[in-house]
């Protein structure tokens, strides 16, 4: 009810503004997981609630078919984003980013997750800090990109002046298209001071200016953590509503594992039957080996 209060009262008002007239870009992120999760997710999930400030993390949802409670959830914690990890078969991970509470809704599978624990890399980042965020051309290439590209700058970009947030940038979030995934990477920005030249006639030939003397080299070392995502469909609505975009390439990991325990039975199946040749060709060329047939043997029995 405080939020349709807040809704009703607020109507025919302009957008919020600070002191100097520029809007304010409120935007808060819920994050939480489904059961059944393993370490590794909940590690990355700790990742990325400490590279979001404005975001709020709840408890673990019970429910894998009614996604739509956590338009609710999300109303609660005044967030209008949603960033859920959904765990299958304790080894399947899926990403839902959501638009709450009008949609639209974005379902990926991450792959090759690793956490910041796994990589040990030596670069490191203020907690809290805002980052710059960089994506690939191919985000432009297509509308379904194009979407998928603004629900991430809306749930990973921090604005300024969130909650918990620092007012410094030094860290870079990097989002590239390669073989239909989304890449993510993590990037510090590191500022080591430029060699000085030692040369005196050029010192004594050119005046010294402050430039020079603070002039910096910028250069990117890998954070972690690292993962990438697949894009599935994207829902018209916020956890629901009819699908406007589906990946037909995408082969779900069930088929996978079909697949391959279906190539495990044919090599067995095949090697049965080349048994099951070889002693029938043995038997009809007389290579038997000279031993008197019981009650029990195959000959016997199944004549």
């Amino acid at each position: 009810m405080a939020s349709v209060y807040k809704s009703v009262s607020k109507t025919g008002t302009k957008a919020p503004k600070d002191e100097e007239g520029t809007k304010k870009n409120k935007q808060r992120v819920l994050v939480l997981t489904s059961r059944g999760v393993t370490y590794r997710h909940r590690h990355l999930l700790n990742d990325l609630v400490a590279m979001l400030p404005h975001g709020r993390k709840d408890a673990k949802l019970d429910t894998k078919s009614k996604l739509y409670h956590l338009n609710e959830i999300a109303d609660l914690y005044n967030c209008n984003n949603v960033l859920f990890f959904e765990a299958r078969k304790r080894q399947d991970l899926y990403m839902w980013m959501s638009k709450a509470p009008n949609g639209p809704c974005i379902k990926l599978h991450v792959q090759n997750l690793h956490t910041m624990e796994e990589l040990h890399f030596t670069g490191n980042a203020l907690k809290g800090s805002r980052p710059i965020l960089s994506f690939d051309a191919t985000f432009d290439r297509t509308p379904a990109m194009k979407l998928i590209k603004e629900v991430l700058l809306h749930v990973f970009g921090v604005p300024k002046g969130a909650r918990k947030s620092k007012p410094f940038i030094d860290h870079v979030l990097s989002f590239t298209i390669a073989d239909g995934k989304i890449w993510f990477r993590n990037y510090q920005v590191s500022e080591v001071e430029a060699p000085k030249k030692t040369d005196d006639t050029d010192a004594a030939d050119k005046p010294k200016s402050k430039k020079s003397s603070e002039q910096t080299e910028l250069s990117l070392v890998e954070i972690g953590p690292r993962f990438v995502m697949t894009p599935i469909i994207i829902l018209e609505g916020s956890f629901g509503g009819p699908v406007i975009y589906e990946n037909k390439e995408f082969v779900s990991p069930n088929a996978v594992r079909s697949e391959i325990r279906k190539k495990k039975a044919q090599r067995y199946n095949s090697r049965t039957e080349e048994k099951q040749r070889l002693e029938t060709k043995r038997g009809e060329l007389g290579l038997e080996p000279g031993r008197p047939k019981g009650e029990l043997d195959e000959s016997v029995l199944f004549a």
